[in-house]
């Protein structure tokens, strides 16, 4: 188990290390021990949470050409990995993207392990840093008070419709903290969602000249 991983690690990391949108291998490596310390508490499979972790971003499409060529290059990844654990990893990498929001839950408790692992760095200090990598990636604002936030989305208008940096914050990030599965995703996710309301109140402050 510990070489397949090892081998994933190698693979993965080569291909991300120089991903600009805030996708990079770091936020991979990021993603694996939040989901580590989440399986332990909660009682999953930890390597399944490990193994998802490590190429749950080679489907996406801010990665892959297509969601297809992405599963296709994971299942050759996984050539080693028996059956049972190959389609289950399958199964979470395909459904715990956010999409805009409006996605069915999760299935299983590993699901639930790597989905909340993922969201972690969508938020705190990490979480504003990749906000502003991955805007800046698109060509967005940093901020514009005449394009509304966004409420309902279709996967195609979350990814492709106008937004900023900061909209971003309230049409995603400001989300996951209830959106988190597990006891200890929860726990987790409480510091780092007050530290961006935080940083939101200033923002806004420095923006109207308050501050």
């Amino acid at each position: 188990m510990n070489q397949i991983l090892n081998n994933i690690t190698h693979y993965v990391k080569r291909k991300l290390e120089k991903e600009g949108s805030g996708h990079d291998w770091y936020h991979i490596k990021r993603v694996v021990q939040h989901a580590e310390v989440i399986a332990k508490a909660e009682g999953a499979n930890e390597f399944v949470c490990k193994a998802a972790a490590l190429v749950h971003d080679l489907v996406d499409d801010k990665i892959a050409s297509s969601e297809a060529e992405g599963l296709t290059e994971v299942s050759n990844l996984l050539a080693d990995v028996n059956e049972v654990d190959r389609k289950h990893i399958i199964e979470i990498i395909s459904s715990i993207s956010f999409k805009g929001g409006n996605r069915p839950p999760v299935k299983t408790l590993e699901a639930q392990v790597v989905q909340d692992a993922d969201r972690l760095d969508a938020i705190g200090a990490i979480g504003i840093a990749r906000t502003f990598v991955y805007a800046g990636a698109k060509g967005d604002l940093i901020y514009d008070p005449s394009i509304a936030v966004r409420d309902r989305m279709t996967p195609e208008t979350y990814r492709n419709g106008q937004s900023t940096a900061i909209n971003h914050f309230y049409e995603k990030l400001l989300n996951l903290k209830e959106l988190m599965n597990t006891q200890k995703g929860i726990e987790l996710a409480r510091e780092r969602h007050e530290f961006i309301e935080e940083f939101l109140i200033q923002f806004h402050d420095e923006w109207s000249g308050i501050k």
